[in-house]
């Protein structure tokens, strides 16, 4: 198998985007990651999005953006896994240049959310649950989170603001992200005063809508564009039942679990190895639940690595280093990629007064619904 490197990376600003399509903002992305690694128009192009058909009328985003940006006559792809519909896409993308298929690839990963009513937003997220058994009883998305995490409480005894520093610290890093959509603190007082949105997850637990788009560049061999190579040493998808009633663990994100280990047996490393973690806090329960899965602490402690600083950028395991979901933004097919392009720049040495102390490897973890389709991956400074 071919070993596989990142070659050029590229995001806009989270934000709300009322001035770009969707179309416009991945290619914004796809040139700046293709102007970065400076090898013109790589073998093929991966698109990652979940809701472009029911949020923006939009199918076939593989081929549009291959129209777009002049990719004529060579394959593209779009890729759609929910939330980990990034991740997804770059895992396809890896594989075939890991297996000789390809010798380059472009890997967009696109969301545009704010064009639409909250209401639809809400249906369209929805769609990432079991329809029959969730979505048409009136679940929403934030409502399964809360489910979770109120089982979750009830089981390790925590309290609401004992998840506060999940998002206090997010808030923190995202201070110095200027691709960040909120890039001002938030305290305890206001975490805890927070509007509540479905019992016990309020506003500040929660990840905002937004739109954004991000992309990487990968290679089958290390180009000289001035950046410290960083190649992919692990990647590992795996699955869990749709519906939360079909779980054999209620508290706990299994797939993350596997997932995290056959990374780490791929790459033949250890939690404690790790530089930092890029994990999927959209809310703050998935936090928690992401540093007991990738094994940082046992299940049900989580809550305390936060409220004993151990997830700061200068600590034992940085988190969210550029503001994660929570802070930097949600654009939900683009967040996977968005991970791994600030995997990378802290893997390269340029995430300023962010950058983490030991920059050798970094886990990067994607979940796709209410823990239902994870992808990880595991990057390393050359």
């Amino acid at each position: 198998m071919n070993k596989v490197y990142i070659a050029g990376i590229g995001q806009t600003p989270v934000s709300e985007s009322w001035d770009k399509s969707l179309k416009e903002l991945a290619g914004d992305a796809g040139l700046m990651a293709m102007n970065d690694a400076g090898i013109g128009y790589p073998d093929a192009l991966f698109v990652g999005n979940m809701m472009a058909i029911t949020a923006n009328h939009q199918a076939q985003l593989g081929t549009l953006m291959a129209d777009w940006l002049g990719f004529h006559h060579k394959p593209a792809i779009s890729i759609e896994t929910a939330c980990s519909s990034g991740s997804a896409a770059f895992r396809m993308a890896l594989m075939a240049i890991a297996s000789g298929e390809l010798e380059s690839a472009l890997v967009i990963g696109a969301e545009k959310m704010t064009d639409s009513p909250g209401d639809e937003i809400t249906a369209s997220l929805a769609t990432a649950a079991d329809a029959e058994l969730e979505a048409d009883f009136g679940l929403s998305f934030v409502g399964l989170n809360a489910l979770l995490m109120r089982r979750y409480m009830y089981e390790y005894g925590w309290e609401h603001k004992d998840f506060a520093n999940f998002s206090i610290n997010a808030h923190a890093n995202a201070m110095h992200n200027p691709n960040a959509r909120f890039q001002e603190p938030i305290t305890i007082e206001s975490f805890k005063k927070s509007p509540m949105i479905s019992d016990p997850i309020n506003l500040m637990d929660a990840s905002p809508v937004s739109d954004g788009a991000a992309a990487i560049v990968l290679t089958s061999h290390p180009i000289q564009n001035g950046h410290k190579g960083v190649s992919v040493i692990a990647s590992s998808s795996m699955t869990d039942t749709l519906s939360l009633q079909h779980r054999k663990a209620d508290t706990g994100l299994t797939a993350a679990e596997t997932s995290a280990k056959t990374a780490y047996s791929q790459a033949g490393l250890q939690p404690h190895d790790m530089g930092l973690f890029e994990y999927h806090d959209a809310f703050s329960i998935m936090a928690a639940l992401s540093l007991e899965a990738a094994g940082f602490c046992a299940p049900g402690e989580g809550p305390k690595m936060a409220i004993d600083g151990k997830i700061k950028i200068d600590s034992e395991i940085p988190v969210a280093t550029m503001g994660g979901l929570k802070a930097r933004g949600h654009p939900v097919g683009a967040t996977g990629i968005y991970q791994l392009v600030e995997a990378t720049l802290q893997l390269r040495g340029l995430a300023g007064a962010n950058q983490v102390k030991r920059a050798k490897y970094a886990l990067t973890q994607n979940i796709g619904g209410s823990g239902s389709n994870i992808v990880t991956h595991i990057l390393q400074a050359e």
